[in-house]
C-alpha cells in the first residue's frame, strides 16, 4: 500500500521534457468591456477584442500552455463598471462574469479597482472564479493580507507560482474610507521577501511576480544588486512606479508584470522578462517561456516577451452576444437624458486660463458647504463636449473618476504656498525670448506610435487652478513669487493668516500629485484633521447640478461674484506663447 502511495506522489510531479508556456496579461483595461462607446459610432479596444486573440492562442498552443492575468484597475472608468459597481449592485458584476467566461488565472488588485469602494471589491472576491490578488494590502485586524497572496496552478505537474501586490501609494490617493481595515507596504524590500517565503513554502518551478505599479525609472546600476541599497533609492516619488526597480533587484523570479502608467513596455535579461501592456486593451502582453526538465527537475528555463496589437474591430462574437443583454442596459444608462448646454465644455483650454469646463467643476464644489475656495483640474487631457442635450455619458468625459469632494481647513499662506506649486508643474518662468515655451511641454517619443509628438512633461490631471479668488499668474516670475491674490471673489480680502474652507478631490486631499504635502507643507497622513465636511462623488455632484438648473449656461456656470477670476500676466507677453504652444500639443 504504501507503495503504491508513493508511486503516486511521484506520478504528479513533470515529466523529462521541454515544455513551453505562453503567459498573456492584461492591466488598466478601465471598464473597457465592450467595444462601442455607446454614443454614436465609436468604437473602443474591449475584453472582447482580448478574448479573440487570447482565444486564438489558446487553441494555438494548448489550454494547459497558457496562464492569463490581469494586473489590475479593471473596474474604473468606462460606463459598464460604473453600472455594475453602483446602479445594477444585485447581478453578480459584469467584470466578474467576462473574468469567469475569459478562463483568467488571476487578477490583481488596482488602485481604481480600491477607489470603488469595499463594497465593489469585497464583493468581487466572492464572484470571480480566480482569485483577487494584493499580497501588500495588509490587514490591519490580523496582520495578514487582506485579498488573496498569490496562487499556485499546476500544468503539466509542473507548479506555477503568481504572487500578487497593488500599488504601494494608495493611501496618498484616497479616502481613508476607500481602503478602510488596510495598510499598504512598499514592494522594495517587501515582494522579495515573499517571493522567498513563497518559494520555501510551495517549492514552484515558474515564479510570476503581477504588480500593479508603472514600470518607472528603475535604479542606477550600482544600486540594483541588492534589494537593501533598492530600498534605500526608493523615494516617494516614484514609490507607485517600482516595475523596472522589481525587474533589477528580484531573484527568484521568471517574469515581472506591472501595470498602471499605461505605457507599453518589454524589459528583457538572460533570467527574467518584465511586461507591461499599456492600457484599455490596445495590446496583449505575451510571454514565452521555455523549461527544460531532466529526472523530474527543471534544468533549463528560456524566456522571451512581447507586446501583441489588439485589433479593436477583432472581436469574439460569441462572447459579445452572451454579453449582449448586459451591453443593452449599460447602453440604456448611459444615453438617458440629464440636461442641456448651452455653450461647448473643451477641456483644453483650462491650461490657458478660466474656461466653462473648470468654472462647471469650481461652481458646483463651491456650492457644497461650507466651501470658500474650490482647487480643481482639468481629469480629461483632450475633450469636446457640444451644446446640445446632455446624456449621462457625457459626465464621463466631463468627470472621469471616481472622486469624492472634501472640505479642508487651509490657511490663506498654505492656498498661496499650494498653487505656487501647482503651477509650477504647468509652466516655466519666460522673458518672450526666441524658442521659449510657457508652458512645460517637450517633444519625445510616444509610447504607442514610436513617432515624436510634443507632450507635457507633468500630468495634467494635477494642474491645479483656484475659484473663489481674484488672482494672477506672472510668468516673468520664478516659482514661489509668481501667484498674486488680490482678494476673495466677493471682493473681501485674502489674507495669508487666515483659516479658508477649501474644496478639493479626495485624491488630492490624501496626497496624490503631491501638492498638498510638497506644495502647502501638509501632512496628508493626518488630513482628517482637517476635514470639515465630505461630499459623494464629483460626477454625482455635477448631474445632481445639470438636474436642478436643467440647462447649463455661462451665467449659471461662471459666475465671477461666486468663483472669481485668474489669469496669466502679462497677457501681451502670456497670450501669444500660449497659442503658439496649444498649436504644438494639439496641432491647431
Amino acid at each position: 500500500m504504501l507503495f503504491i502511495l508513493m508511486s503516486a506522489v511521484l506520478s504528479c510531479g513533470p515529466k523529462d521534457g521541454t515544455y513551453s508556456f505562453s503567459i498573456c496579461t492584461t492591466n488598466d483595461v478601465h471598464g473597457r468591456y465592450f467595444d462601442s462607446l455607446y454614443v454614436g459610432h465609436a468604437t473602443s479596444g474591449s475584453l472582447l477584442a482580448v478574448f479573440r486573440t487570447v482565444d486564438s492562442l489558446r487553441q494555438a498552443d494548448g489550454a494547459q500552455n497558457l496562464i492569463l492575468i490581469d494586473v489590475g484597475d479593471c473596474v474604473q472608468g468606462d460606463n459598464a463598471s460604473y453600472y455594475f459597481n453602483y446602479v445594477d449592485t444585485l447581478s453578480t458584476h459584469l467584470y466578474a462574469r467576462m473574468v469567469n467566461y475569459m478562463g483568467y488565472d488571476a487578477v490583481v488588485v488596482g488602485n481604481h479597482d480600491i477607489e470603488a469602494g469595499h463594497p465593489v471589491y469585497d464583493r468581487l472576491r466572492k464572484e470571480l472564479s480566480c482569485p483577487l490578488l494584493a499580497a501588500n494590502a495588509v490587514s490591519t485586524s490580523t496582520g495578514k493580507p487582506y485579498f488573496q497572496d498569490y496562487a499556485i496552478i499546476t500544468r503539466h505537474g509542473l507548479r506555477i507560482a503568481i504572487i500578487g501586490f497593488t500599488n504601494p501609494n494608495i493611501k496618498n490617493w484616497l479616502s481613508p474610507d476607500l481602503w478602510s481595515g488596510m495598510e499598504f507596504k512598499s514592494l522594495i524590500p517587501y515582494a522579495q521577501e515573499y517571493v522567498d517565503k513563497v518559494r520555501q513554502k510551495e517549492n514552484p518551478d515558474i515564479v510570476i511576480l503581477a504588480a500593479h505599479v508603472g514600470t518607472g525609472p528603475g535604479l542606477p546600476d550600482e544600486q540594483s544588486d541588492a534589494a537593501g541599497s533598492a530600498n534605500e533609492a526608493v523615494s516617494y516619488a516614484n514609490i507607485e512606479s517600482q516595475g523596472k526597480a522589481l525587474f533589477q533587484t528580484l531573484k527568484g523570479v521568471d517574469f515581472v508584470l506591472c501595470a498602471h502608467d499605461h505605457s507599453p513596455a518589454v524589459i528583457q535579461s538572460d533570467s527574467v522578462c518584465l511586461i507591461n501592456s499599456g492600457s484599455h486593451c490596445r495590446y496583449v502582453g505575451f510571454g514565452r517561456l521555455d523549461v527544460t526538465v531532466k529526472d523530474g527537475k527543471v534544468v533549463e528555463k528560456k524566456h522571451s516577451a512581447s507586446l501583441i496589437p489588439v485589433r479593436k474591430d477583432y472581436v469574439d462574437t460569441a462572447m459579445r452576444t452572451a454579453f449582449r443583454a448586459d451591453y443593452e442596459a449599460v447602453k440604456a444608462f448611459t444615453v438617458k437624458p440629464v440636461g442641456q448646454l448651452e455653450m461647448p465644455l473643451v477641456t483644453r483650454d483650462s491650461y490657458k486660463g478660466m474656461c466653462p469646463y473648470t468654472d462647471l467643476i469650481h461652481t458646483v464644489s463651491l456650492g457644497c458647504e461650507p466651501a470658500q475656495i474650490s482647487f480643481a483640474a482639468p481629469l480629461t487631457y483632450d475633450g469636446v463636449i457640444e451644446p446640445g442635450t446632455l446624456v449621462y455619458n457625457d459626465l464621463f468625459k466631463i468627470y472621469p473618476f471616481e472622486n469624492q469632494l472634501f472640505v479642508v481647513k487651509m490657511t490663506g499662506e498654505e492656498i498661496l504656498d499650494y498653487l505656487e506649486y501647482s503651477y509650477g508643474t504647468w509652466i516655466n518662468t519666460v522673458s518672450g525670448r526666441r524658442g521659449e515655451h510657457l508652458l512645460k511641454i517637450e517633444n519625445r517619443p510616444d509610447s504607442r506610435t514610436g513617432s515624436r509628438r510634443w507632450s507635457f512633461t507633468g500630468r495634467a490631471y494635477n494642474f491645479d487652478s483656484a475659484a473663489g479668488l481674484v488672482y494672477e499668474v506672472d510668468v516673468r516670475q520664478p516659482q514661489g513669487h509668481r501667484v498674486h491674490i488680490r482678494s476673495l471673489a466677493s471682493g473681501e480680502p485674502f489674507c495669508p493668516d487666515s483659516t479658508y474652507n477649501v474644496a478639493m478631490t479626495s485624491y488630492r486631499a490624501s496626497g496624490g500629485g503631491g501638492i498638498m504635502r510638497d506644495g502647502a507643507g501638509i501632512d496628508t497622513d493626518r488630513i482628517d484633521e482637517r476635514v470639515v465636511a465630505r461630499y459623494p462623488e464629483i460626477r454625482d455632484l455635477i448631474y445632481d447640478a445639470i438636474l436642478e438648473s436643467g440647462t447649463l449656461s455661462e451665467g449659471n456656470v461662471s459666475d465671477r461674484s461666486l468663483i472669481g477670476s485668474w489669469s496669466f500676466i502679462p497677457v501681451d507677453l502670456a497670450g501669444p506663447m500660449l497659442e503658439n504652444d496649444m498649436k504644438l500639443l494639439f496641432g491647431e
